[in-house]
């Protein structure tokens, strides 16, 4: 028989990943948000991209949200050694420089792209920081006509104590809170990050909760009061992890004291079968609640986390991280595993491009790659001369959705996105 052309094969794509998904009666979705203190370069300056993998490895997100991160290469040794050291199932939209004042700290969403699709990013720009906005849709059985749609805001406010400082974080604050009325008002959207707030009556927290936004938020553990250098909320301080910044020489000390870190939710999470919170399931990932002004790899800080854990969590960073669990009542639908992905004699290993699609190629017979949009058109066909990892140039393609594929026998295209 005749093998099918390209544009057959693409008309095929929608019959070809029903086949080669599996749905799975997992129906919870893991989500963390870390500090990553200067991340490559801060101190200390090696191995910390191991450190983190070791810490990820415990708990497993689905969703990874970050704070100062330094640099795109920063974001590759994260998926590269972090997040992929099993299996290539993670990945992140490309790393934004900050937009906003003149830090060069910024923020990134990883998350796992067998069970999330990203449909759009943004940035809201503020006097100090950019806010990070990343849409991303749950793989459900019923997505094509009821979608499961998460908005994801990624911030780190300003720092420090005084009153210009708490301006400046309700300002950024404001800035996020003013675009609310442009969402669904039944949007399901996460507001995580480094926060810097010292109590629940600070300005910045009072408008993030105001219940007369058009999106009311909610802190999913309801702790008021002055968190700060207060051992009635030992058990939520998030920073420091260490008592001296002395060894490092960057971050923070003073033991763990503050509850910095943060993920609020949209009040319909709490109660929305669709996609809604697991009671008891926010941590500060790390913390035993019995480490009040302690480095939180001291040996009396003994508990549920033990005592590898927290020595990388106290290598890696001045802040610990925080976590939550997600619930759907729709079906999850999961790329199968690795024993799928490794009989692919082409892969794609960002699904969601700027300029540079990048690939691996695993098979002599792949001789070349040809792209095509949703219309079948061909719009690009080159020669492959050897294998191992490649990347390709489409930063001239508009923004849509495309397929790649090869004159392979039998090889179905791959979807990518390319975005602005």
């Amino acid at each position: 028989m005749r093998p099918p052309t390209p544009v057959l094969k693409i008309a095929c794509v929608a019959f070809l990943l029903l086949s080669s998904f599996t749905l799975k009666a997992q129906e919870t979705v893991k989500v963390m948000f870390y500090n990553l203190l200067e991340f490559p370069e801060g101190q200390p300056a090696f191995n910390r991209e191991l450190l983190l993998r070791e810490i990820i490895n415990t708990y497993e997100p689905d969703i990874f949200m970050v704070c100062e991160l330094q640099s795109q290469e920063g974001a590759d040794e994260i998926l590269e050694v972090s997040l992929n050291d099993t299996q290539v199932v993670y990945t992140a939209p490309p790393f934004e420089a900050n937009q906003s004042g003149g830090a060069n700290l910024q923020q990134l969403v990883f998350y796992r792209n067998d069970k999330f699709e990203l449909l759009e990013t943004d940035i809201i720009h503020t006097t100090v920081r950019d806010i990070n906005r990343y849409v991303l849709q749950l793989n459900t059985v019923n997505g094509d006509v009821d979608p499961v749609v998460l908005d994801l805001y990624v911030s780190h406010l300003k720092s420090s104590q005084g009153g210009q400082n708490e301006t400046l974080r309700l300002e950024m604050v404001t800035a996020f809170t003013d675009t609310l009325g442009d969402l669904d008002p039944n949007s399901f959207i996460l507001f995580a990050g480094d926060l810097n707030l010292y109590t629940s009556t600070e300005p910045a927290y009072i408008e993030l909760l105001d219940p007369t936004n058009p999106i009311v938020f909610v802190d999913p553990i309801d702790t008021p009061g002055a968190w700060n250098n207060n051992e009635n909320f030992t058990d939520i301080h998030t920073q420091s992890t260490r008592t001296s910044s002395g060894p490092f020489g960057t971050g923070a000390g003073g033991g763990l004291d503050d509850r910095f870190d943060f993920i609020l939710m949209s009040e319909n999470m709490l109660s929305d079968p669709k996609l809604r919170y697991v009671t008891e399931t926010y941590e500060a990932y790390g913390n035993n609640g019995n480490c009040f002004n302690m480095s939180i790899n001291d040996e009396t800080c003994t508990g549920e986390f033990g005592p590898s854990l927290r020595s990388n969590l106290y290598n890696m960073s001045d802040h610990l991280p925080v976590v939550m669990e997600l619930e759907t009542s729709e079906e999850i639908v999961i790329l199968n595993g690795t024993e799928f992905e490794a009989e692919l004699p082409l892969e794609i290993t960002n699904t969601w491009v700027r300029s540079n699609l990048r690939l691996k190629i695993r098979s002599n017979e792949v001789r070349d790659l040809q792209i095509y949009d949703m219309l079948g058109k061909k719009l690009m066909q080159i020669p492959i001369e050897s294998l191992g990892e490649q990347s390709l140039d489409v930063s001239h393609f508009p923004s849509g959705v495309y397929f790649l594929t090869t004159s392979y026998n039998n090889f179905y295209p791959i979807k990518f996105i390319k975005g602005n």
